[in-house]
C-alpha cells in the first residue's frame, strides 16, 4: 500500500485514524503496530514474518546488552551479534542476487560456470526498518537511550507505518519519550493534515507531471545534448519532489497521531558545496551514516588521510545502501570522493553567504551524481554523460518530443520556480513583513485545498503512482 492511492486515503487512513482516535492512550501502540502490520502485509504477507523476526531479534538484543552492563565485554559481544545478524539479513535479501550476478559475470568471462542461485525478492522497506533496529542497539549499547521494556512500544516504532518504507529513517531515543506521552490537539491534526497534502501535492502533482521527461530521456538510446540536459534537469527535480513529498506526508501522519518526526529536507538544492548538501538532502539518513558509520570508523580523528578514507568509504556504503548495482557504488564514490576534496582544499562550507559561481558548480556535481543514480548501468550512465557534452545536437529528437507535452515542461518550470523562490527566501539577507507572512500561512489551507483535491483526481485517473525510493 502506498499513500499516493484510493485505496490508503479513502479506506486505510479514516479506518486507522478513527480507530486509533477511539483507542485509550495505554493500547494506542497496539492500534500502530496492527494498523502498520496490515499497511505493511498489503504488498506481501509472509515477509511480514521477517518484520516481525527482525523487531524480536533486536528487542531482546537490547535487554541483554543492559543486563550485561553499559560498556562491558559481554555488552560489546550481544551488540556485535545483534548488527551482525541485521546486516547479514539485509545482505541476503538485499545483496545476493547483485554478489552471484557479479562472480558470475568473472566466472564466464574465464570459462567457468555461472554459480545457480534462485532469484531473492527485495522486502520493502528493508534498508530503512534495518537502519533503524541497528541504532537501536547501538543506542542502547552507548547508553543513549533506555531498552524499552514494552515489546509493543518498540514493535510499533519499528513498523511505525508513516515512515515505514522510505523514511526518515527514525531513531527509537528520539520518540521514546513520544511513546510514553504525547499531545492530540486540532491544531496538532491540522498541521499534520496540512503537511500531509502538501507532500501529496509535491509527489502526485509535480513529480508525477515531471515524470515521463526524465523516463523518456533516459530511455533513448542515442540521446542528443538537449535530450540528456533536459533529461537529468527532470530527474533532478522529480527526485526531490518524489522523495520530500513522501518525507513530508510521512511527518504530517505523524502529526496526526501526535508525534513529531524530524526534518528530511531543508531545501538542499540551494547548497553551495556537497558538504552542505548532505546537511540539507535526506538528513536522517547523512546523520545516521556520520553517527553510526563514519564516527566509528574514526571520522577525522585518523590523520588527513584516515580523514579522506572515512569519508569516502562511508559514501561507499551509503550509495551501496541505496541499491544493488555498481552504479550506487559509482555515485557514492563521486560524492565521497568530491567531499574528500572540499576538505582537502579547506572550503569554507557553512553556507552562510551566497556565491552564484559555487552554488552553480554544486548544482552542477549534483546532477552530474544523479545521472549514474538514475542509469541501469554503469555503461548507460556513461553513454548519457558522453550526450551531455558531445554538444552535438541542440534541439531535441523526434523520438524523445513525441512523448513530451505542454503540461510536462510547465510542471517543470514550476517545480525551479519553488525551488528558487524557497532557496530566495533562506538566502535572501533582508526578513519579510511579518504580516505578509502571516496572510499567506493564513491562505496557504484555502489554496492548497483545492490543488489537493486536483491531485486526488490526477491520482484517480492514473490509478497507480508509486515513490522512487520504493526500491531502495
Amino acid at each position: 500500500m502506498v499513500f499516493s492511492s484510493n485505496i490508503f486515503l479513502f479506506l486505510f487512513l479514516p479506518a486507522f485514524l478513527g480507530l486509533y482516535y477511539l483507542t485509550p492512550f495505554r493500547h494506542r501502540s497496539w492500534v500502530i503496530l496492527l494498523g502498520s502490520y496490515a499497511f505493511y502485509a498489503w504488498w506481501r504477507v509472509d515477509f511480514l514474518l521477517l518484520f516481525v523476526a527482525v523487531t524480536a531479534w533486536n528487542y531482546v538484543i537490547g535487554l541483554g546488552i543492559h543486563r550485561a552492563g553499559i560498556g562491558t565485554a559481554r555488552a560489546r559481544k550481544w551488540v556485535g551479534v545483534g548488527v551482525a545478524g541485521d546486516l547479514a539479513t539485509l545482505g541476503y535479501f538485499k545483496y545476493a542476487n547483485f554478489g552471484v550476478d557479479s562472480l558470475n559475470e568473472i566466472f564466464l568471462s574465464m570459462g567457468y560456470q555461472p554459480l545457480e542461485l534462485a532469484h531473492i525478492i527485495l522486502p520493502i522497506g528493508i534498508s530503512f526498518y534495518i537502519f533503524q533496529a541497528i541504532s537501536y542497539v547501538v543506542d542502547v549499547y552507548r547508553g543513549d537511550t533506555e531498552p524499552t521494556r514494552r515489546f509493543v512500544d518498540f514493535a510499533a516504532f519499528i513498523a511505525l507505518f508513516p515512515q515505514l518504507i522510505a523514511g526518515p529513517v527514525l531513531r527509537y531515543k528520539d520518540l521514546a519519550d513520544q511513546f510514553t506521552y504525547r499531545t492530540h490537539t486540532l491544531d496538532k491534526f491540522g498541521e499534520g493534515a496540512i503537511r500531509f497534502m502538501q507532500g501529496f501535492v509535491k509527489k502526485v502533482f509535480i513529480a508525477d507531471s515531471i515524470a515521463p521527461l526524465a523516463d523518456g530521456a533516459f530511455a533513448l538510446a542515442d540521446p542528443t545534448t538537449a535530450d540528456a540536459w533536459l533529461g537529468i534537469l527532470a530527474y533532478t527535480a522529480q527526485l526531490y519532489f518524489d522523495f520530500s513529498g513522501y518525507s513530508d506526508m510521512a511527518i504530517g501522519l505523524g502529526l496526526m497521531i501526535g508525534f513529531r518526526f524530524p526534518e528530511n529536507f531543508n531545501q538542499p538544492y540551494i547548497s553551495q558545496s556537497i558538504t552542505e548538501f548532505w546537511r540539507r538532502w535526506h538528513i536522517s539518513l547523512s546523520s545516521w551514516l556520520r553517527d553510526y558509520l563514519y564516527i566509528p570508523l574514526g571520522g577525522n580523528r585518523n590523520g588527513t588521510i584516515g580523514t579522506y578514507r572515512n569519508l569516502i568509504l562511508t559514501m561507499l556504503l551509503g550509495g551501496l545502501w541505496h541499491g544493488a548495482n555498481w552504479t550506487f557504488l559509482l555515485w557514492g564514490a563521486w560524492h565521497g570522493g568530491v567531499l574528500a576534496v572540499e576538505r582537502a582544499l579547506g572550503l569554507d562550507t557553512s553556507g552562510r553567504t551566497f556565491q552564484v559561481g559555487r552554488w552553480a558548480m554544486t548544482f552542477l556535481f549534483v546532477m552530474l551524481g544523479w545521472v549514474t543514480f538514475r542509469a541501469s548501468t554503469i555503461g548507460d550512465a556513461f553513454s548519457f554523460y558522453q550526450a551531455m557534452f558531445s554538444f552535438d545536437g541542440f534541439s531535441l529528437s523526434a523520438v524523445y518530443l513525441q512523448d513530451i507535452r505542454g503540461l510536462n515542461l510547465a510542471v517543470l518550470a514550476l517545480a525551479y520556480l519553488v525551488v528558487l523562490v524557497m532557496g530566495l527566501r533562506e538566502r535572501l539577507p533582508w526578513q519579510l513583513n511579518p504580516s505578509l507572512v502571516g496572510g499567506l500561512r493564513a491562505a496557504l489551507p484555502t489554496l492548497l485545498v483545492p490543488t489537493f483535491l486536483l491531485a486526488v483526481l490526477k491520482l484517480s485517473a492514473e490509478s497507480f503512482s508509486p515513490f522512487l525510493y520504493f526500491q531502495f
